[in-house]
């Protein structure tokens, strides 16, 4: 019975610092069952993920390698960063036709590997203010950018119910915006995929 007691310790202390690792928090207490189970649902989560990970860079392998696009695991989720310009024309919301392939192949997994799963969609821009293209301010095209997105994954047959859109504007730069390429990144649109737990509000009955 002891040696069953230290063999639960070892692996919950290894599931731990994986999921520390891959960028989850989570407190534990002594003799706590629901602690076991909590950490079985995290690794579950994230072995999803991971599975998602490793579809898209093979399918996006082309996209990753000329750095249009990024696959990454973030503390929030699954992250597929576009750069702005592969998806939109400088100032505009409206998709660029040769972007609907690269958006296929995520839709793709969204609609199989990881069907069960909430998406966000994230827009972006560097802290260039808004001149000639009409838009009132840079959050209103991040905005719109993101959405444009959003509409295009739901007519492809990811679930409505699934998805939500924000614009962020300029102020949650991954660069500096005072060389060209750092704006460059800075304009972007991610997609997000959510593990289980972080549903949306309102999911939690």
């Amino acid at each position: 019975m002891r040696l069953k007691r230290v063999f639960l310790m070892n692996i919950s202390l290894v599931l731990v610092l994986g999921l520390v690792s891959s960028g989850c928090t989570i407190i534990l207490q002594k003799g706590r069952r629901t602690d076991i189970e909590k950490i079985s649902k995290l690794k579950s989560d994230m072995d999803e993920l991971q599975r998602a990970k490793n579809e898209l860079e093979k399918r996006l392998q082309d996209e990753i390698n000329n750095k249009q696009v990024k696959v990454e695991m973030q503390d929030k989720g699954l992250v597929i960063t576009f750069v702005s310009e592969v998806l939109f024309d400088s100032g505009k919301a409206k998709l660029r036709k040769d972007s609907f392939p690269k958006l296929d192949k995520v839709v793709n997994v969204l609609n199989t590997t990881v069907n069960d799963l909430n998406v966000g969609v994230e827009g972006h821009t560097d802290n260039q203010p808004i001149k000639r293209s009409g838009w009132k301010s840079n959050w209103e095209l991040s905005t719109a950018r993101a959405l444009s997105v959003l509409h295009y994954l739901g007519d492809k047959g990811v679930s409505e119910p699934r998805l939500e859109a924000v614009g962020y504007g300029e102020y949650r730069p991954v660069a500096t915006n005072d060389t060209r390429e750092g704006r460059q990144k800075n304009r972007r649109v991610e997609i997000v995929i959510l593990p289980k737990t972080e549903q949306k509000k309102g999911d939690a009955s």
